[in-house]
């Protein structure tokens, strides 16, 4: 089993906020890495999905939410590579699919739906050893796909960007892309992570953790910055709108609400602000996540363009 995966290209944004700022900032497109599995997450799948295979697994578990990116991940995933899926969805069964569960059921994922208090014990020996009862073996991934392989395949984030840059950016949910960028730049640069999450900072502890688990060292290079949350996951301000919807016809790159735009709207806020010094080179990793658009739009009126 191979995954060939070509880098992702860097692209320059030009904006007159940067000009006169004096700053110049890199978008890198993992939005455009894989056809079917954009962003973040096949670069988390990648090294699972070998590990899977090398295991001799032939069935995929993992767990999310309703319109969860991942979920929808990793039923692409298994499509493509030949896996059995099951995805153990936060909540009660929906009557109407949302289009993230459509597209899961449609690639073959089996969900399988359990109780929001039942879910934040998912990790327990009880409930694993109950889905082996229901299921029989299976390749566990953990959600949001953030464990040490994960970690491992976004290190190649840093391996593909050829040109100088000061800071690179990334959006946080689990902390797992923003954990394998800090392990790969492996204390060069600095690293600033925008947490999407009502009081983020939490994650400062768990993507220690995660780092020193997958590599054994302690970094300092890197930062979060908490207050772009705007209101916490999923949530949004008719700002957060109307700078995604501005910055896709100014640039021509579509941006999520859930992740990257709450990501670059705060880059941005950060560069009026005077947080860089002048002449500072920035690459934001720009982490896919697109398909949430529908099932916003579905929720919130076709807000997004």
């Amino acid at each position: 089993m191979k995954i060939a995966l070509q880098p992702s290209p860097v692209q320059e944004i030009r904006d007159d906020l940067l000009t006169e700022k004096n700053i110049r900032l890199f978008i890198k497109r993992d939005d455009l890495l894989h056809a079917r599995i954009s962003g973040n997450k096949i670069r988390k799948l990648k090294y699972n999905l070998l590990q899977a295979h090398s295991e001799n697994h032939h069935t995929l578990l993992t767990f999310g939410g309703a319109y969860s990116n991942h979920i929808y991940a990793v039923a692409a995933a298994g499509e493509i590579y030949g896996f059995k899926t099951i995805g153990v969805i936060r909540g009660e069964p929906y009557p109407d699919l949302n289009p993230t569960l459509k597209f899961a059921i449609s690639k073959g994922m089996y969900l399988h739906y359990i109780s929001r208090s039942k879910y934040k014990n998912k990790y327990s020996a009880g409930s694993v050893s109950e889905l082996k009862e229901m299921f029989g073996l299976f390749y566990m991934i953990p959600e949001g796909g953030t464990n040490s392989l994960a970690l491992k395949g976004c290190t190649e984030i840093i391996d593909e960007i050829d040109i100088s840059y000061d800071y690179i950016t990334s959006c946080c949910g689990t902390g797992g892309t923003l954990g394998g960028i800090i392990a790969g730049l492996n204390g060069s640069q600095r690293a600033i992570g925008f947490p999407v999450l009502k009081g983020g900072a939490y994650l400062r502890k768990e993507i220690q953790d995660y780092i020193k688990k997958y590599k054994d060292k302690v970094y300092l290079n890197w930062h979060l910055v908490t207050d772009y949350h705007y209101g916490g996951y999923a949530k949004y301000s008719k700002e957060l709108v109307e700078f995604i919807n501005e910055f896709k016809r100014r640039q021509g790159i579509p941006l999520d609400p859930i992740y990257t735009g709450k990501m670059m709207s705060g880059l941005y806020d950060l560069i009026r602000k005077n947080e860089f010094r002048k002449g500072t080179r920035i690459v934001a990793v720009h982490t896919g996540g697109l398909q949430g658009i529908d099932g916003f739009n579905e929720r919130f009126g076709n807000l997004i363009e």
